[in-house]
């Protein structure tokens, strides 16, 4: 058997996906990144290997924040070619436009005819992200997907900073006036949704077919208030958050060995 590996190792979370012969999966790994990318290609390695994989058998294609941290990677390909690749293969559509949010930045990647034609990526602030996200529901004392779904039953509030740090200080003083968690739950996603909605704004969505990838893929409501913002329909399924991994490994399928 030939094995394709996809290894995306982002800025929080390092995804792996292997694929036989025939573009089937048959492992997913999920693992924190970590202080060392180098540490954790080293770990997929092994985790890999006590899985069975041959790796004499084996096509590596790396990417993502660390991909040049994969010694053993054949090629390093980047995330935005992966991301639009893997999501071409996941939804079953050669034209279509990613919303990928990920740990330390949002992109937005348009694919025609299973080619990247353009892309918009947030990478200097970390609004709208996961880990904007993250830090918010740190701050709540709950998981980010408790903070979402506290969010559908909440209103009425609004963050107003784009400032990951200035909008922090914001929650600080809505939880200090007695606001109810719920809508200060609403308030974080709805600034994530907007912030994203700006991004798409450079876009032309309207007769694209769109696609939610990332960590928060499968928050739904977070995808339905997306949809709402959008005035579109938002697809997502549980294995879009491998969608640069599943692309890294189909490049890997193009290696011969």
């Amino acid at each position: 058997m030939r094995y394709n590996i996809g290894i995306d190792i982002g800025s929080t979370c390092a995804k792996t996906i292997v694929l036989d012969e025939n573009k089937n999966i048959l492992h997913r790994l999920l693992q924190p990144t970590g202080w060392s990318s180098v540490e954790t290609a080293e770990a997929i390695r092994e985790k890999l290997t006590q899985l069975g994989v041959d790796w004499d058998r084996a096509a590596v294609v790396a990417t993502g924040y660390g991909r040049i941290s994969v010694p053993y990677a054949d090629k390093c390909v980047t995330e935005i070619t992966c991301h639009g690749r893997g999501a071409c293969h996941i939804f079953g559509s050669e034209d279509l436009t990613v919303i990928d949010i990920g740990g330390q930045d949002t992109k937005l990647i348009c694919v025609d005819d299973s080619v990247v034609k353009d892309f918009i990526m947030n990478d200097k602030c970390s609004a709208g992200t996961g880990r904007f996200l993250e830090i918010m529901a740190n701050t709540l004392a709950v998981k980010p997907e408790e903070l979402c779904s506290l969010a559908a039953h909440g209103g009425g509030v609004s963050i107003s900073s784009m400032c990951t740090v200035f909008a922090e200080s914001e929650v600080i003083s809505l939880i200090g006036r007695g606001e109810k968690k719920e809508n200060i739950a609403f308030g974080v996603v709805d600034s994530i949704v907007k912030k994203v909605s700006t991004q798409a704004g450079r876009l032309n969505l309207k007769d694209s077919k769109v696609c939610l990838t990332g960590g928060l893929c499968e928050f739904d409501y977070l995808r339905q208030r997306l949809e709402k913002t959008l005035g579109i329909s938002v697809e997502a399924c549980p294995d879009a958050r491998y969608a640069g991994a599943i692309g890294a490994a189909l490049s890997a399928a193009a290696i011969r060995k």
